[in-house]
């Protein structure tokens, strides 16, 4: 087997250079910078002569293999990722063979895409925005952006959400740069109560998490009206509002943190369940409800941004 040719650093290059220019001291012969730099008596050799001819000691452009793509078949390559981020280097190989006519490795795709900046990364959950959603989260961030902090301490928010017994993470990998995650075609969309087998409902404030209700039944508007008129005025009255709060029905999901804690160790079963979300509900403290309450002039700025789109929050 035939040894594998080690590529000297420039540092390495430099020092053999000055080494063989010398100073006050003199100078050294190839054969004793090879054997004082423990390095092949040709690399240095080669060095020397390169130095001597072009003055340089960098790689001369043009070294190595040359690439299989020209530049107009690179930005093929680099179209199909663009409309399709899903793509992966199989298949984008597998494509170029059939439309450039050339066989390529994985391995290649995966560097001509990351030479362009693309990396592959896994697709960010976050809930699919309908047009018609859109247009409300522009409306209610364009009503509400300039609210002061006194507004938003009054605001009681409710939501609910479905927990499932055994969930799966649904991974999906995408090709894109690296401040592109939130871009509609880089999101892995989910639903709000997709597949799940415990119903909640819960509300809070800046002053910590109010009631929480398990939903046993199908919701409907009965159902839901029966809930708001169990909980609402008891967490108003527990969370001290005052007589003046503003209840807001919150139809996204978010402020989700609390399910890590949730899923810690393996859930068997339905009961488990109910169980652990009570504890991580309990253990909701006011700071976390308070920090989530002063980020919403933050949130308003940052859908205007997104043109009602998905944002970090």
């Amino acid at each position: 087997m035939s040894k594998v040719r080690t590529e000297t650093t420039i540092q390495q290059r430099a020092l053999i250079i000055q080494a063989w220019e010398g100073d006050e001291n003199g100078s050294k012969t190839p054969k004793e910078i090879s054997d004082f730099f423990k390095l092949n008596y040709k690399t240095v050799w080669r060095i020397i002569d390169r130095y001597r001819k072009t003055k340089t000691i960098c790689n001369t452009p043009g070294r190595g293999r040359k690439s299989i793509f020209n530049t107009r078949e690179k930005r093929s390559i680099l179209k199909t990722v663009k409309v399709n981020p899903r793509a992966s280097a199989v298949d984008i190989a597998n494509s170029a063979e059939i439309d450039l006519g050339k066989k390529a490795s994985p391995k290649t795709i995966r560097r001509i895409l990351n030479e362009d900046g693309l990396k592959n990364f896994r697709a960010k959950k976050k809930p699919f925005i309908s047009k018609r959603n859109i247009k409300k989260r522009m409306d209610f961030a364009k009503e509400h952006i300039h609210k002061d902090q006194s507004f938003w301490n009054k605001v009681l928010w409710s939501d609910e959400s479905k927990f499932n017994v055994f969930g799966s993470d649904g991974r999906i990998r995408v090709w894109r740069k690296t401040n592109e995650a939130l871009k509609m075609k880089n999101l892995n969309p989910t639903v709000k109560h997709g597949g799940g087998s415990v119903m909640v409902w819960g509300c809070f404030s800046s002053a910590g998490p109010g009631n929480m209700e398990f939903v046993e039944t199908t919701m409907n508007q009965h159902i839901y009206q029966d809930i708001l008129n169990g909980n609402v005025k008891s967490s108003a009255a527990k969370l001290a509002l005052g007589r003046r709060y503003i209840f807001q029905q919150d139809n996204d999901p978010k402020h989700t943190a609390k399910s890590t804690e949730i899923r810690k160790t393996p859930i068997p079963n339905k009961t488990e369940l109910q169980k652990r979300i009570i504890e991580a509900w309990n253990a909701t403290s006011p700071e976390v409800t308070g920090h989530l309450v002063d980020s919403m002039n933050r949130r308003c700025t940052a859908v205007l941004e997104a043109k009602g789109g998905p944002t970090r929050y």
